[in-house]
């Protein structure tokens, strides 16, 4: 998303975005503080569907109840399923691989109940993740001695994060496989998504598609647009890291 050159607002892929939009969003991002957790509550439900296709980003700032905001920074995304995902590692490895979501089913399972915090402000308190512990995935592919970071793709084609190698060590840093007590879902970032449960949410990355061992941990999509690479909700635990 861009600013327009004319009055008409932002502009996606050349197209501009209508005040009329744009306002009304405002309004509900009104009505929702006004209103308080009932109004949020049936906002959650209404926007669920159609957050993932709002180009101009604002349904994030709409306070929806303790509820997930569904936003993807492309707009589209397309749809992996058990017969077409594969998840890549790759880089400053000895052993490269290709895993199937089967494969990575048939791992070790590491159960997680965490809040998810967003860097603007909303969360969702209790999660309940499960997966494969990102540890599990570098201990196969044996990071060569130059290794120091790890890099994550999204198969969005856009979005980007990074690890320091100690970082992606941690026990509650997992390739996550179920979330809400199910398989998640596309809008949610499946069929896999990474889950960096002590930092904040940007760094936990949706539509998972590779895993990269790198010399240096690299700026991502939020990073190139201002956000800290250091996202520890707890600074003191970042120390050292």
């Amino acid at each position: 998303m861009r600013a327009a050159a004319g009055d008409d607002g932002p502009e996606v892929d050349g197209k501009p975005i209508g005040r009329r939009t744009i306002l009304g969003l405002i309004a509900l991002a009104g009505a929702g503080v006004v209103g308080g957790k009932a109004v949020q509550d049936g906002l959650s439900k209404v926007l669920a569907p159609i957050e993932l296709r709002d180009p101009t980003g604002l349904t994030g700032l709409i306070p929806n109840g303790n509820s997930f905001r569904f936003y993807s920074v492309t707009g589209a995304v397309p749809t992996k399923n058990a017969q077409t995902y594969r998840l890549a590692i790759d880089g400053m490895v000895t052993n490269t691989a290709s895993y199937t979501l089967a494969d990575l089913q048939a791992m070790p399972q590491t159960k997680l109940v965490r809040d998810f915090q967003c860097v603007t402000g909303w969360y969702v308190p209790q999660v309940h993740w499960s997966g494969v512990r990102l540890s599990t995935l570098l201990d196969r592919a044996a990071p060569t001695p130059g290794a120091r970071a790890v890099r994550f793709r999204s198969f969005d084609g856009t979005y980007t994060e990074s690890l320091s190698l100690e970082q992606a060590r941690l026990d509650d840093v997992i390739v996550a496989l179920q979330m809400l007590d199910g398989p998640i879902t596309h809008n949610h970032g499946g069929p896999v998504r990474m889950y960096v449960a002590p930092m904040y949410g940007y760094k936990s990355t949706k539509w998972l598609s590779g895993i990269e061992l790198t010399a240096k941990v690299e700026q991502g999509y939020w990073e190139d647009r201002g956000y800290p690479v250091d996202a520890f909700l707890d600074p003191a635990r970042g120390h050292g890291a």
